[in-house]
């Protein structure tokens, strides 16, 4: 079982935390993690891209000119594919992109990805994240502390006044422990966990 400093937002360390090992020890599954990147992306997709065929496009109902005797190319219609104006061969279309993922691959997935930050020493445990008033100055001043530029914290329950906090800073991430997943984990260069998200996320996945 791994150990880990608890800190609070000042970045005194308070007490330590005993981490479970099949959540935070767990092989890593490249193959998982890849997965999971690739369908987070998928289901981020709008699909609301769109061009018109050669069906769709107004005119091109004469034929240029006649089939034979000019010298040049046969002709139907001045809306073909190879014509300015013309529609757009196999044109995209608006389709949904998401899919499901197995659910073993997913936790699969995350726990590798919880893993790895542990392993490479960027995984930080706070003791709780207490704010009264929604400023932006007091977060910079809890990430100056704890030493975790570009960070994804997590905390136990949904916590608005850090959220709308912390929204405005550029590379910092939140979430509450039953929404979060391996892309913003991997995205972001520390996870910042508090004591209650780490229990909640150990009840779910140990």
């Amino acid at each position: 079982m791994a150990e880990i400093k608890v800190l609070n937002t000042s970045g005194e360390e308070v007490s330590t935390l005993t981490l479970a090992d099949s959540v935070f020890a767990a092989e890593i599954n490249e193959d998982a993690v890849h997965a999971a990147v690739v369908n987070f992306l998928a289901n981020q997709r709008q699909g609301t891209q769109s061009a018109l065929t050669r069906a769709e496009v107004s005119g091109g109902g004469k034929k240029p000119w006649r089939q034979k005797g000019t010298g040049r190319a046969r002709q139907g219609s001045t809306r073909s594919p190879q014509w300015t104006h013309g529609g757009v061969v196999f044109a995209p279309k608006p389709r949904d992109y998401s899919y499901r993922l197995n659910k073993k691959v997913k936790r699969i997935a995350l726990k590798s990805a919880l893993s790895s930050k542990l392993a490479e020493g960027k995984l930080i445990v706070l003791d709780d994240i207490a704010m009264e008033d929604y400023k932006t100055k007091t977060v910079i001043g809890i990430i100056d502390a704890i030493k975790a530029e570009k960070a994804y914290f997590v905390t136990g329950e949904v916590n608005k006044v850090f959220v709308k906090s912390a929204a405005n800073i550029e590379g910092v991430g939140t979430a509450e422990a039953g929404s979060i997943n391996v892309y913003d984990i991997l995205a972001h260069d520390t996870l910042v966990l508090t004591v209650d998200a780490v229990k909640k996320i150990e009840e779910v996945y140990a």
